[in-house]
């Protein structure tokens, strides 16, 4: 088993600190113990929004822009865009030709899809979409990565790939395909202000290249305790929806008991809660939003890391291909 990492995201644009705590620091510190390579998934986003490309290269930067802001290092990590990655294509001819189709029409999210078409309310499934879980173990297994970081709701995907790898490895009788697995991420889970799940298409995020302003104005947005109607209420930190919560990821634990405390005897009011809770965010992503602003002003600098990184994953993309055609005896 090698010592190799890989994870991707698909290019929306600018994060949000739900993309920091939730996948992002993680890998910051993973790059420091794994062989490690981050991808910017721009093929994955043509599954769903093939006819909406106008902004897509931009969003690949302004993604790699964050993952350098918040951290990934190209000394330590590759970096690169899927599609400037032409093996990756190749690779998931080879592995849908052997892929059982209703290997992929059990995925968990294409089943969701298929309810909707179903129900009349979508236009109906598109091959690329169908594929898109092969085309995703052929981004795991083009590097042949031991390990890939994911969400619990993301385990699936990786056994799909250890099942494509298994049944490569027995047809063609040779052990190309090392089997992946999953290395959960220890992360925070953070909601949007309004309670819901996180998303720039809610509305409710707060983006990590948000000025300190707009992150202000919009964790004074955060649902508190409904409960509560004037100041002087006795507050419930165990009913209050978001602002708590984000206490309890970015406060110290002594911050966390002066809250708590203050809110539970009346003494101090959630508008004041939530003025002190933004000032700690504003600390917490402070250097990383002035160093999202100095590669902001030098755009040659992100373009040359993702063209550098883009070179070096095809090398090694083009070792496991070379094994691959070998083995299936293509010409």
């Amino acid at each position: 088993m090698n010592n190799r990492i890989m994870s991707g995201m698909r290019p929306t644009g600018k994060l949000h600190i739900g993309h920091y705590l939730g996948v992002i620091d993680n890998w910051v510190k993973l790059q420091n113990q794994y062989e490690s390579y981050f991808f910017v998934a721009d093929w994955h986003a043509l599954t769903t929004k093939y006819d909406k490309t106008e902004n897509l290269r931009q969003d690949s930067i302004d993604v790699v822009t964050d993952w350098l802001a918040s951290g990934l290092d190209p000394e330590k990590s590759t970096i690169y865009v899927q599609s400037l990655v032409p093996e990756t294509a190749e690779l998931h001819i080879y592995l849908s030709m052997i892929t059982p189709q209703h290997w992929v029409e059990k995925d968990p999210t294409l089943k969701d899809i298929v309810k909707i078409v179903k129900d009349g309310q979508g236009e109906g499934i598109s091959y690329g979409l169908l594929g898109y879980p092969v085309l995703m173990s052929a981004d795991i297994l083009l590097f042949n990565a031991a390990y890939v970081p994911v969400g619990i709701d993301q385990v699936a995907h990786v056994e799909i790939t250890r099942d494509i790898a298994r049944r490569f490895n027995s047809i063609y009788g040779v052990e190309v395909f090392n089997e992946p697995q999953p290395l959960l991420n220890e992360c925070s889970y953070i909601c949007g202000v309004d309670g819901n799940k996180m998303g720039k298409s809610y509305n409710n995020d707060i983006k990590i290249s948000d000025s300190e302003e707009a992150t202000t104005k919009r964790i004074m947005q955060a649902i508190t305790d409904r409960s509560r109607i004037r100041r002087d209420d006795l507050g419930h930190t165990d009913q209050c929806e978001v602002a708590f919560k984000y206490w309890q990821i970015f406060g110290a634990e002594e911050d966390i008991t002066k809250i708590k405390q203050g809110c539970e005897t009346g003494t101090m009011g959630c508008a004041d809660c939530k003025r002190c809770l933004a000032a700690k965010v504003n600390e917490r992503f402070q250097a990383i939003r002035e160093k999202r602003k100095y590669y902001e002003e030098h755009p040659e600098i992100v373009r040359d890391i993702i063209l550098s990184g883009s070179e070096q994953a095809r090398k090694t993309a083009q070792e496991t291909l070379q094994e691959v055609r070998k083995a299936v005896r293509i010409y």
